[in-house]
């Protein structure tokens, strides 16, 4: 009986890995997570969605490599390394792929997640190889126009900031500065999405903005994009000064509703009253009198978003330019609009299309009597791709 069990295994293994690839042996599919917390409309333009590609392998592959759609009309970022794992089914093992990625809609509208192919070399009873393309299904996404009154576009599933100071701001030494340092860390946006660095006024204090810094961590939840804001503040009349609040506003996508961050004013002052101040001409009198600490805070910000600067670059992720390009059209702000379409076109990112829009914006701008343009089909023209031609 063992003998006959045995025989039988080894009987459809081989037929298993014969030159035929029949139905169901491997599958590719590409799945939409979390599409029950979308509304009825589908996701809004720029709100992260989360797509996870799944293969299933029911025989021996000698070689691999899954080649990924242009997904065009999508900014995207891929969570981590793909990942290989194995499963059983009815005592035999089965080889799984799994990938993940996040990405963003650019434009409202049905946009569609195109073919994924693996590209497989797989053996035959004999041990030949032989290659086989596994394609999945395309995918159409409903996305959503963001709201047109915002006056920065920012959605994200959770928004945590903190607000820290390198020593107590109203105890501070005579001479002293103090370093604050905002970090916005946003879950299921990228780096470029959050807004720009406020403006930190203080109408009797001296502020030294500091260069701004940003990275992006992975997690399950998708791409957390962390911006660290820092300024040195120093009293500028000897005794204290008032920093005066910022605010900002984002997009709960977990929620559906629209929130403001107000980050409160802050009295900095000495703990006791010095004689005079600093002569504006003594250069490093602020800095100098920064803590040990606070030096390290600012150090370490810098040599993170340096080593993490190593790994960013990703193609077609998030680029500014085109984020400026998509707000204007929104705004339908012609002007900006085109301001955006001339720093694309100085990198070298320009087509026929994108040139036949700049044309027409310098027209609509400059002519006389020239009718107003869709600002949306300028956009889309603007972003088409340098490789992108007519046909």
């Amino acid at each position: 009986m063992r003998a006959l069990l045995i025989w039988m295994m080894l009987a459809g293994a081989a037929l298993g890995q014969s030159a035929e690839v029949r139905p169901g042996e491997i599958e590719l599919t590409v799945t939409v997570e979390d599409v029950g917390t979308f509304p009825e409309a589908g996701p809004l333009t720029g709100e992260m969605v989360l797509v996870t590609i799944h293969g299933v392998y029911r025989r021996h592959i000698a070689r691999e490599r899954l080649e990924q759609p242009e997904l065009e009309g999508f900014a995207w970022m891929q969570l981590g390394q793909d990942h290989w794992y194995e499963t059983r089914e009815r005592g035999q093992p089965v080889k799984n792929f799994r990938r993940r990625m996040a990405l963003f809609a650019e434009e409202p509208g049905p946009v569609e997640i195109g073919a994924f192919t693996h590209h497989l070399t797989l053996i035959d009873e004999n041990d030949d190889w032989f290659d086989h393309d596994l394609a999945s299904e395309p995918v159409t996404v409903q996305v959503a126009e963001a709201p047109g009154d915002a006056r920065w576009w920012f959605p994200v599933r959770r928004l945590v900031v903190t607000d820290s100071w390198s020593n107590a701001p109203d105890q501070l030494a005579p001479g002293a500065g103090v370093l604050r340092i905002v970090r916005v860390a946003a879950t299921g946006a990228a780096p470029q999405m959050i807004p720009p660095m406020p403006d930190l006024r203080s109408p009797t204090g001296l502020v030294f903005a500091h260069p701004e810094q940003r990275l992006v961590e992975l997690s399950p939840e998708g791409p957390v994009s962390v911006a660290f804001w820092r300024w040195t503040i120093q009293p500028g009349n000897g005794v204290s000064a008032i920093t005066e609040p910022m605010e900002f506003d984002w997009y709960d996508t977990a929620e559906r509703q629209p929130r403001r961050v107000r980050i409160g004013a802050q009295r900095v002052a000495y703990a006791a009253p010095i004689a005079a101040v600093p002569a504006p001409g003594k250069a490093g009198t602020v800095r100098a009198g920064l803590s040990l600490g606070a030096f390290g805070a600012a150090l370490a910000v810098g040599l993170v978003a340096l080593l993490w600067g190593r790994r960013w670059a990703r193609p077609g992720f998030a680029d500014p330019l085109r984020w400026q390009v998509r707000r204007a059209a929104r705004a339908g702000d012609l002007a900006a609009l085109r301001r955006a379409g001339a720093a694309l076109a100085r990198q070298g990112r320009s087509s026929p299309a994108s040139q036949r829009a700049m044309a027409e914006l310098d027209a609509a701008l400059f002519g006389k009597g020239a009718a107003r343009p869709d600002p949306r089909a300028l956009a889309h023209a603007l972003l088409a791709r340098p490789t992108d031609t007519d046909g």
